[in-house]
């Protein structure tokens, strides 16, 4: 028989290794949906949508682990629509749902910050900034340019980021931080950043590049938060012999 890991096992593993205690957060981190207690298959994915959920119950997972998960802050408790039908895939199937938000995005080697860093070939240089030092500084591997870095996100990221600010700026520092970290911005400026690349973008960041002239990339909230999930699938087969997908549930946004 292949390897399985107990549930309660699996769940205090990934609780200490992502250092939930320390983080105030938008939603319960861990286990939020309780399955079967033997797990020997995980998928992994950005967010628990229904398609995702279908697609690892065909798979045959046990267990499914996200960075969006369910049972956000100021979420309508009631249990229908699209969360009806969600947690029916869960129930029904008893496939546990492991969700981590921002401690996915903070760990240090297998979050989505770290991972996009990698994906990138930025270094590290160790420098922190805004909120819970979520974002992240560092440097591309050689001096380049805007719309050079633009080019180099789209080719590694598949798809065309928004760019905003002067296409000629030249960038020698770097500043990051995935999915909606667009709030970061005046941090990453005020930390002597040339860019900043998060995922999404708001009204305001347009004037805010322009007015500063430190640029800003939006290369998606999808796009750029794919590394965290799938790198800590990919340490949980690793590390216990058990079986990892990683599912890519394609989104524009």
């Amino acid at each position: 028989a292949r390897p399985y890991m107990n549930r309660v096992e699996l769940e205090l593993y990934l609780n200490d290794t992502l250092q939930i205690a320390q983080f105030r957060d938008y939603c319960p981190n861990g286990l939020q949906v309780e399955g079967r207690s033997d797990i020997r298959r995980i998928a992994s994915g950005v967010t628990a949508s229904l398609a995702f959920l279908e697609a690892a119950r065909d798979w045959g997972a046990d267990a499914v682990l996200v960075h969006h998960g369910y049972f956000w802050k100021n979420e309508d408790a009631r249990i229908t629509g699209m969360k009806r039908r969600r947690l029916g895939v869960l129930i029904g199937n008893d496939i546990n749902l492991f969700a981590f938000h921002l401690p996915l995005d903070a760990h240090p080697e297998l979050g989505n910050n770290a991972q996009l860093g990698k994906l990138l070939g930025f270094a590290d240089d160790g420098g922190r900034f805004g909120p819970d030092q979520l974002g992240w500084l560092g440097a591309p591997s050689q001096p380049t340019t805007l719309a050079a870095l633009a080019a180099h996100v789209e080719a590694k990221l598949g798809r065309v980021p928004l760019m905003l600010g002067a296409p000629n700026r030249e960038v020698r520092r770097v500043a990051w931080c995935t999915g909606g970290a667009q709030g970061f911005f005046e941090a990453a400026i005020a930390a002597g950043a040339d860019v900043y690349i998060s995922g999404e973008v708001s009204e305001p960041t347009q004037h805010l590049a322009l007015e500063s002239g430190v640029g800003y990339l939006a290369a998606g909230h999808h796009a750029t938060e794919r590394g965290g999930a799938r790198a800590l699938g990919e340490h949980l087969a690793s590390r216990f012999g058990l079986e990892h997908r990683f599912f890519d549930m394609p989104n524009p946004a």
